[in-house]
């Protein structure tokens, strides 16, 4: 729908996957599947590290956070893919557009401040372990918490505001499967260059400065392992780091390829997988990763079972 110069935009359309019509229905079925086994993993994840009192730690009160906000920012998307998936009308208001990008660039965000905290809580654990439940104190956990949504909620709140105070008159299809900020600031006949300049600068700095404090904390951790004389401390040590290691590899090799890839017009069904693979298969996969290679996890299931069985 070409929308004409001085026209209000008052609701968008979800291209989605175009091309690929007569494997909708297939795609719904998968999606869906996908998307309870998200709810249920990251759902059962939060009620086990509340219900179990050994997962009382800081590592698990943050992969608690994790599994929330995996929740939530997948949450903000997919119901609407899997209603376009059936039908017709793949509209979507204004209004919902906003909310939509809101939501999900401030709890997309706060998983890469989230599991960067991660990796700090491991140094200290790895590194410092007689000090550990000194300086990973519940007070300092809340505070790293906190300083991580409220930094998310800021770069989404600004981004978001800045694109949507564009005029968009060129039309009001997006070519994606939800509201992403670059395929709308495809949109606008106005100029974007400061939209491009903040996000890059946020997704820049976002990136940079979590990956910085991951690296750093990894080598750290690397370090303090590889000195250990103990074949057992060492292998109890990797064990601890695994899941987590496994989860920000995935997530900001994606995250990176997404928002800082430059890609030209051929690209754009690359970007929209690399999108599905962020905004609605990490999110199960996170559960997936932290029950199936950590010990206190598969011992809490373990528990849980034979109470109830």
């Amino acid at each position: 729908m070409e929308q004409n110069n001085g026209t209000e935009v008052t609701e968008f359309i979800l291209l989605g996957f175009a091309g690929q019509e007569r494997f909708w229905h297939i795609l719904f079925i998968v999606f869906l599947v996908i998307y309870v086994v998200t709810l249920v993993g990251n759902t059962g994840m939060i009620l086990l590290i509340k219900i179990d009192s050994g997962l009382h730690t800081p590592m698990y009160f943050f992969l608690q956070h994790l599994a929330f906000v995996d929740l939530c920012y997948t949450s903000a998307i997919t119901p609407k893919m899997l209603q376009n998936f059936i039908v017709s009308d793949k509209s979507i208001s204004y209004t919902g557009c906003v909310v939509q990008l809101l939501v999900y660039g401030t709890f997309a965000t706060s998983d890469c401040y989230i599991l960067a905290v991660m990796a700090v809580d491991r140094y200290v654990a790895i590194c410092k372990p007689l000090r550990y439940s000194i300086v990973m104190s519940r007070r300092l956990c809340i505070q790293l918490l906190v300083g991580s949504y409220a930094m998310s909620f800021l770069n989404a709140s600004v981004n978001v505001s800045f694109t949507f105070l564009l005029k968009f008159c060129k039309s009001n299809v997006i070519n994606h499967f939800f509201c992403d900020e670059p395929p709308i600031l495809a949109l606008s006949c106005s100029n974007i260059d400061l939209n491009i300049m903040l996000l890059t600068v946020f997704v820049g700095f976002n990136l940079t400065c979590t990956v910085m404090v991951v690296i750093f904390s990894y080598i750290k951790i690397l370090a303090a392992i590889l000195k250990m004389s103990s074949a057992a401390g060492r292998k109890k040590a990797f064990s601890t780091c695994a899941s987590h290691m496994t989860a920000v590899t995935i997530f900001y090799g994606t995250l990176s390829y997404m928002y800082l890839h430059h890609g030209t017009s051929e690209s754009q069904e690359q970007e929209k997988v690399a999108s599905v693979f962020y905004g609605v298969i990490i999110p199960m996969l996170n559960p997936l990763i932290y029950s199936l290679r950590n010990q206190d996890v598969i011992k809490a299931l373990k528990k849980i079972g034979k109470k109830c069985f």
